[in-house]
């Protein structure tokens, strides 16, 4: 499996770096039709506002918010796709870089940096004979990334569905479960697609750290790489909370669907934040990633600098 994922990330040797990245024309496209779905759902809802007064404003808000949500999963699904195509470029620079660094690397004096553990400017590090090999987290981010966004996308398209069929309904005891079971798997769809897009940015850092170690072996100078961050672990912490927290608002959006409830209403009060702190704290999450990627980029910016400069 994750030899497969690979192939969709890491560029077959020889790939020409000038052509135009196929992911990144992609991922616009989709970004924009998120955002015109989302526009078609904002003029239905400035239309249903006329129509609250008669009590008929009901139907039109059920399919706009499906549409909305969907909107939005869908630009989530655009950066998603874009993330890919910075990690094939991250590749592509990774072999470059390993095909010129040794014509640039100095001479150096013949001797290496002892292995152990060290404190970097970047924080605490390793410097070892070898490059690292991956870690766990590392493999299940690139195995997981691809079959998140998959089902996630899945799980939103059939909401959207969910939400439709809610606003054909006119019983009411029909309308709440159908739009509760709209909103959970919704919600439950945009969580996944957050989720792999942490997977993607956990499979970027996975990029910087490997590539780094292929570079420094490649030239044969000590491989020194950067330890785990606090940041990272918070990062993978936050993710886990987040999926736990979106999957249980859909358990529970389900208790209500299946009229276990007798006060819908009370439930719907309460899930609604429920599912926006899961939302939130997956976001949350994707921020400490992107600032582990800058302390990572960072900490490798450095390394080649000092090879460049003392050849070891």
């Amino acid at each position: 499996m994750v030899a497969r994922m690979e192939t969709l990330t890491r560029p077959a040797p020889g790939l020409d770096f000038r052509k135009p990245s196929k992911q990144r024309q992609i991922g616009i496209a989709l970004g924009l039709i998120g955002l015109v779905l989302a526009v078609i759902a904002g003029i239905g809802n400035f239309g249903a506002a006329g129509d609250v007064a008669d009590g008929t404003a009901g139907e039109t808000l059920r399919w706009t918010f499906g549409l909305s949500v969907a909107g939005f999963g869908i630009v989530k699904l655009g950066i998603a796709v874009i993330l890919v195509g910075i990690l094939v470029r991250l590749w592509l620079r990774v072999a470059s870089v390993k095909e010129t660094m040794p014509q640039v690397k100095a001479p150096g004096d013949g001797t290496a940096d002892p292995n152990g553990t060290f404190t970097s400017a970047w924080g605490k590090a390793t410097a070892t004979t070898s490059a690292p090999t991956a870690l766990p987290i590392h493999k299940m981010a690139r195995t997981m990334w691809f079959p998140m966004l998959a089902m996630g996308f899945m799980a939103l398209m059939a909401g959207l569905v969910l939400a439709l069929v809610a606003s054909g309904e006119s019983n009411p005891g029909s309308v709440a479960s159908w739009f509760a079971w709209a909103q959970g798997t919704m919600f439950l769809g945009e969580a996944m697609l957050l989720g792999g897009i942490a997977f993607l940015l956990g499979s970027i850092l996975a990029a910087i750290r490997d590539g780094g170690g292929e570079v420094q072996e490649s030239v044969g100078v000590t491989v020194k790489t950067l330890k785990m961050p606090a940041s990272a672990k918070a990062f993978v912490g936050l993710m886990m909370v987040g999926m736990m927290l979106g999957v249980a608002q859909f358990v529970l959006y389900i208790f209500v669907a299946t009229g276990s409830s007798a006060s819908p209403g009370a439930w719907f009060a309460w899930l609604g934040p429920l599912r926006e702190v899961s939302l939130g704290v997956l976001l949350s999450s994707i921020v400490l990633a992107l600032y582990t990627i800058g302390t990572a980029l960072g900490f490798q910016f450095d390394r080649m600098k000092q090879i460049i400069g003392t050849g070891k």
